[in-house]
């Protein structure tokens, strides 16, 4: 399963609200994707970043809860190539401690490992002695 979810410039989206066209001459066209793929091991978010250095981009989680992918200036005299925010609401099974990023080609990918936990249990039949005795009185 894959979702895309897009972002627009604010300023032009005003072009379709006004009646002139020569005001605004951006058409609306994302400015960036993140796409959305869930595995069976993990949740992979994907982000086009073009031209911003590995430094100025901050990945990290808000209360176990939102996986928040920004960029960010170095120091106060730089800015970075393109202002870049999203947030996301992580699914309750995951593991927070095992997220892990790489930053190759323009791309940020943020894998996300799902957790696994049994709702039942299994009992080996090598563990089960060869005589079982159940008392029960009868009602």
């Amino acid at each position: 399963m894959e979702f895309s979810f897009p972002s627009y410039q604010l300023s032009s989206l005003y072009h379709y609200l006004l009646p002139s066209p020569a005001l605004f001459s951006n058409q609306l066209l994302p400015e960036s994707h993140v796409n959305w793929t869930q595995t069976p091991e993990a949740h992979v978010y994907s982000a086009d970043l073009p031209g911003v250095r590995k430094e100025e981009i901050k990945v990290e989680v808000e209360d176990s809860r939102y996986l928040i992918i920004r960029t960010e200036a170095i120091d106060d005299s730089t800015k970075p190539a393109m202002d870049f925010k999203r947030k996301f609401r992580l699914p309750g099974s995951i593991d927070t401690d095992g997220i892990s990023a790489k930053y190759e080609d323009g791309v940020l990918t943020v894998t996300v490992p799902r957790t696994f936990r049994r709702g039942s249990f299994y009992i080996d039949p090598a563990d089960v002695p060869d005589r079982v005795e159940v008392l029960a009185r009868a009602a």
